[in-house]
């Protein structure tokens, strides 16, 4: 009978310590479910719940306008893209150049350089004495009495710039029939002078034309806006200025000329024109051209008229830059005063015989193709053009070259 006893007392207690321990276990996995699979004999935490990074699809980044090029095989022409390409390493300098010849002394402070990323031409968020060292001919720091670094230029850098200010003097005729002709072409014959200066560079107008200008009253007037804004106005229409350089290629080529532009037809399938048919029923809604100093700006906005007036003032704004060529920012700031719309970059892309559109879809530039030989060399260029060039090659240069030394020499001389 004890024994019985001490069994049923024995089976209890067991079966107390079993229940005991289950309720453990239940609190214990509420209050952190991750205890017992840490201790159970069947942990499943050594598994790989996750897909490594080396096993993931990469996915197709979504084309962006300000990635994806204007052009593709096989209509691409490397030598024009590079010209961008060449633009972009050169900012630094350009910019620099630009902003360093308005301070006074032609000094500026690095710590302050450091700042005017924008004015300077270097990406945000990079020093700019890298750039600095990139260019030791042109651009150089020294520590003032004042303990602080400046930067300035070079003595060469101060010579190439006497050079260019007497090239500005020599070419001021020249910029002046340029702007006139940019007058004429306007809608009201009047473009403000912060949008000349501007695009100054462009057509190699030096920074102090709103000087200038006042020394031609017969040729310009300065009005002021009631917003404050001056404006150039023009004084005297010239009939001379008034022929395009399509028009005068026109009298020298007139096939060639023929040949640049077209515009389709629309036709009905029924006709069933061949190919020597089409090619002269475009032909016959291409010409004539609308002459760029007409009153092409009263033209209905989306006329044919209207589209070949303003292919018309692209081609003429083009002939008159340095280099035959201009960027979107350049079109759009003449935006008004060229009746210009929001679908220029779809209007030159129908006339590739004309004009070549390089860069991405965002941020494009517009050549001059007739302008550029097939190595992408302007075969007609401006003194600026030729000035700018020797810069560009200074630019690129750790140390003076023997040979270039003694012909800058001869040149001064």
């Amino acid at each position: 009978m004890k024994n019985y006893t001490d069994r049923c007392f024995s089976s209890q207690f067991m079966a107390w310590r079993f229940f005991s321990f289950l309720s453990t276990f239940k609190s214990s996995k509420t209050l952190n479910p991750n205890s017992f699979s840490s201790t159970a004999p069947f942990s499943t935490s050594f598994l790989v719940t996750k897909t490594p990074k080396k096993f993931k699809k990469k996915r197709k980044p979504k084309p962006s306008p300000r990635t994806t090029p204007v052009q593709t095989q096989p209509n691409l022409i490397p030598s024009l893209e590079r010209i961008l390409h060449r633009d972009a390493l050169l900012r630094f300098v350009t910019r620099s150049k630009q902003f360093l010849s308005a301070q006074p002394e032609h000094v500026l402070r690095l710590d302050d350089a450091g700042k005017l990323h924008r004015e300077l031409g270097f990406p945000r968020g990079r020093k700019v004495s890298r750039f600095i060292q990139r260019h030791p001919l042109l651009f150089e720091t020294y520590r003032h009495t004042d303990g602080k670094s400046w930067l300035g230029f070079t003595d060469l850098m101060e010579e190439l710039l006497a050079e260019e200010h007497s090239l500005m003097d020599a070419m001021e005729l020249n910029r002046v029939e340029k702007v006139r002709k940019l007058l004429m072409m306007s809608a009201r014959h009047r473009i403000p002078l912060s949008k000349i200066h501007h695009c100054r560079t462009l057509f190699g107008i030096p920074d102090d034309f709103r000087d200038r200008v006042t020394k031609y009253p017969d040729l310009f007037k300065i009005a002021v806006d009631s917003d404050g804004k001056r404006v150039l106005e023009l004084v005297k229409w010239d009939p001379l200025l008034s022929v395009s350089a399509l028009e005068r290629e026109f009298v020298v080529d007139e096939d060639s000329a023929k040949r640049k532009f077209r515009f389709p037809v629309k036709y009905g399938k029924d006709l069933d024109l061949e190919l020597d048919d089409n090619r002269k029923l475009d032909l016959l809604n291409a010409l004539p051209l609308v002459s760029p100093y007409s009153d092409g700006h009263r033209f209905d906005v989306w006329t044919l008229e209207a589209e070949k007036y303003r292919v018309g003032v692209i081609h003429e704004f083009l002939s008159l830059t340095l280099e035959k060529r201009a960027s979107i920012h350049h079109l759009v700031e003449f935006k008004e005063e060229f009746s210009l719309t929001k679908h220029t970059y779809q209007m030159l892309r129908k006339q590739p015989r004309a004009f070549y559109l390089a860069g991405t879809e965002m941020n494009w530039a517009v050549f001059l193709k007739d302008a550029y030989d097939e190595n992408g060399v302007l075969i007609e260029k401006d003194p600026q053009v030729v000035f700018n060039q020797k810069l560009h090659k200074y630019a690129q240069l750790d140390q003076m070259e023997p040979d270039l030394e003694v012909e800058e020499q001869q040149h001064l001389t």
